[in-house]
């Protein structure tokens, strides 16, 4: 393959950063060096800086926090999606975002292909080649995990250091992370036996809850068409918004998961999340969606849920399914506005409160005192009507009883 220059998807750690020094040395050509602050909370100057360093003949660095939770983590949340029942799919929801401007920034550089640093094991290298190819159908992705000879983290190490690489991986921290706005990953090294607890000085994010506060804190949270809009009366935009909920989770220990989970490519994988913001916004949504969606429309909207997940974590976002399925969703949000009232406390989120204009919750009905709207006689004719197929059932197995 000849290449004059590639976009490369840059975080400026390991994988990364190796990938960028094996591109130039193997291919001979010019690489860009594209990194996305998706609030991963790293000093991206000093990314670009070793991008430079690295031998990057150019840094893209573009801040896209407020279009990360508007367009890709709030219509994820609007489904409700959870991926095998734990994962809210923090580093999934952020690679289409990234293949999607490292593709614009490729055609704007007239280069000859994008690169990534993902493993050949991984989802992730699906994730973005799914949205390349989905985006510009011709273009040439070159993954170095499954061409060079480096077949491990520890052959990346030597690489790396032979080269004057500073090689963020350590005898402290022998596990890899990935943090954006929404969670923080942790996998690989000491946490790969699924028997062994993640040590408690591993998490970056939130509080352990054995030291949260002794006391609960109340939030409350307005939304507007499935969407948060306000914090305890705030109007904010939604990374901001974000970001106080997730500081608020991590003070009171929410958030943490550990899972092992099927990878898309068909194997297993052991991951620990922090996901503080995101378990109350996915909480206080089902709750407001409690009193304002109708029965039959949500049972219908949690039977795609799970399937809407699977494209997330598979990296179908570009994809027609994905589209018409966020369609049917939004649908479903339309009376998706009003408050709810959250209390924390040791990891705990419980739901307290929760009110709407739309609410198809009435209280004259629904009471176990005398109320209008409903008659308790009427139960029997709905009883006896359901009961029929089993009543017939019995008959029948006592006929055959009978031969």
């Amino acid at each position: 393959m000849k290449v004059k220059k590639v976009v490369l998807a840059y975080s400026g750690g390991l994988d990364t950063s190796v990938c960028l020094r094996w591109i130039m040395e193997h291919y001979h050509c010019e690489v860009v060096a594209y990194c996305a602050d998706l609030g991963q909370g790293e000093d991206l100057e000093a990314v670009k800086r070793k991008a430079l360093k690295t031998g990057a003949s150019k840094v893209v660095v573009e801040d896209l926090r407020e279009e990360f939770v508007k367009d890709y983590i709030f219509p994820m949340l609007r489904a409700n999606a959870v991926y095998e029942g734990s994962y809210l799919l923090g580093t999934s929801i952020a690679r289409p975002l990234i293949a999607k401007r490292q593709i614009d920034l490729a055609i704007k550089e007239k280069a000859d292909a994008v690169a990534h640093g993902a493993t050949g094991k991984g989802n992730d290298q699906v994730r973005f080649e799914l949205a390349y190819y989905g985006l510009k159908p011709d273009v040439t992705v070159i993954a170095p995990w499954r061409v060079w000879e480096l077949n491990s983290r520890q052959a990346l190490v030597d690489y790396a250091r032979r080269r004057g690489i500073p090689v963020p991986v350590s005898r402290k921290r022998p596990y890899s992370t990935d943090r954006n706005l929404f969670h923080v990953s942790y996998e690989g090294g000491i946490l790969e036996d699924p028997w062994e607890e993640p040590p408690a000085n591993m998490f970056l994010w939130t509080t352990s809850p054995e030291k949260a506060p002794n006391r609960p804190e109340y939030v409350e949270f307005e939304y507007s068409h499935g969407d948060p809009v306000a914090l305890n009366g705030k109007a904010l935009s939604p990374a901001n918004l974000l970001s106080r909920v997730n500081g608020l989770g991590a003070r009171h220990g929410v958030g943490r998961v550990d899972l092992v989970e099927n990878r898309y490519v068909g194997l297993k994988s052991r991951g620990v999340y922090e996901t503080p913001g995101g378990t109350l916004l996915h909480g206080a949504h089902r709750a407001l969606e409690s009193i304002t969606m109708d029965r039959e429309v949500m049972r219908l909207r949690d039977s795609l849920s799970n399937r809407y997940a699977e494209m997330v974590y598979y990296g179908y976002w570009f994809s027609p399914e994905r589209e018409v399925l966020q369609k049917v969703i939004d649908a479903s949000q339309e009376n998706v506005s009003g408050r709810v009232r959250m209390k924390l406390y040791k990891g705990n989120v419980i739901v307290v409160g929760r009110i709407s204009d739309f609410s198809l919750y009435d209280p004259k009905v629904a009471t176990f005192e005398e109320g209008a709207g409903y008659h308790q006689a009427d139960a029997d004719g709905f009883i006896k009507l359901n009961a029929l197929r089993l009543r017939l059932r019995h008959l029948q197995k006592g006929k055959g009883h009978r031969r």
